[in-house]
């Protein structure tokens, strides 16, 4: 075999090093499990004396967790079979509708929007959970908010531009 050939070996299965990230992922989307399920607890726990504010809070909290778990299963699945190889089907799993159908421009402009909305929960958790407003800080989580949310535009208008014309159904 020529050296050549050797190195494109080596390079086109080092894609496989990207293995032990996808299942650190899935081991992340558990803790976040587990910690859905403490903040579930809680909520019952303290739901005939928590304030409606804290109840939302909390709301807030878990729908934050349930966000960055779903950015988390689209970054593993879409990823693994982008770089890595094509999820086989396996018997009595369903495949996702939406697998094999995200690139990584969608999926970076998919990142970007869940940031924004995780960026505005979290934005509207410091301002209901504030006892004194700290103008400072809050204006400051608003220009971050704001950061994610021009990047988000501006990231989905250079997908469009460029990569819109791959994406065109024949059809």
């Amino acid at each position: 075999m020529s050296p050549e050939r050797q190195l494109e070996r080596i390079v086109l299965g080092s894609r496989w090093l990207l293995v032990p990230l996808y299942i650190a992922l899935s081991v992340l989307l558990a803790a976040f499990g587990i910690r859905a399920a403490v903040e579930v607890v809680h909520i019952f726990a303290d739901l005939f004396t928590a304030s409606e504010a804290e109840l939302v809070l909390a709301s807030l909290s878990l729908i934050d967790l349930v966000l960055v778990g779903n950015l988390v299963v689209m970054v593993s699945l879409s990823g693994y079979e982008t770089f890595v190889s094509p999820l086989d089907r396996v018997s009595g799993l369903d495949r996702p509708s939406w697998l094999g159908k995200y690139d990584p421009g969608t999926i970076k402009l998919k990142v970007a929007v869940s940031l924004v909305a995780i960026s505005a929960i979290h934005l509207l958790h410091e301002y209901l959970s504030a006892e004194e407003l700290d103008t400072t800080r809050l204006l400051t989580l608003t220009a971050v908010h704001l950061a994610f949310v021009v990047s988000a535009l501006i990231l989905a208008l250079v997908d469009k531009i460029a990569f819109a014309a791959h994406r065109q159904d024949p059809h």
